[in-house]
């Protein structure tokens, strides 16, 4: 099943949304600078970007950018021609590398909120039926509106879950 939706939509709608981004902090170095391939210093900006970008539009936990020798790493393997910089197809496999984990962590964290939190919620509705003083509440509940609640709740429980951290 993994598979068929990796073919339909997951890795390919990762690797547009992916390339969205690369391109354009790419285009704006290439604007900015009027070169066409990133330097390292360039490219650790980039990677600011970048994770800026992901921690404003991604739902889940703040993420932090690899440091600057971990970096350096990077380029060193994603650098094809080896010229000390990075040009647009080597940035967008940079980044899928870099972000990877970022990615992984997002959609685990929305598995549970968005397929497992519903399902729970419909079955510990029936539990809670029979409970003296709130089960008549729970009974007037329409199940969509229960799952929704329960739902908010694991999101708010994984938000404050990372406050603490």
């Amino acid at each position: 099943m993994g598979q068929v939706f990796d073919k339909f939509q997951g890795k390919q709608w990762r690797q547009k949304q992916i390339r969205k981004v690369t391109d354009k902090v790419f285009d704006h170095f290439k604007t900015q600078t009027g070169r066409v391939n990133l330097t390292f210093e360039e490219l650790y900006i980039a990677v600011l970007l970048v994770y800026n970008d992901i921690n404003k539009h991604l739902p889940g936990p703040h993420f932090d950018p690899p440091p600057k020798d971990r970096v350096r790493e990077i380029m060193e393997e994603c650098d094809i021609n080896i010229d000390g910089e990075i040009d647009r197809d080597e940035f967008t496999k940079f980044i899928q590398k870099v972000t990877s984990d970022t990615v992984i962590v997002v959609s685990q964290k929305l598995i549970i909120a968005l397929m497992v939190a519903p399902a729970i919620a419909l079955v510990t509705k029936k539990a809670t039926e029979g409970v003296p003083g709130v089960g008549r509440v729970v009974q007037r509940l329409p199940n969509a509106a229960y799952a929704s609640l329960v739902t908010l709740a694991v999101v708010m429980f994984q938000r404050s879950e990372l406050d603490i951290n």
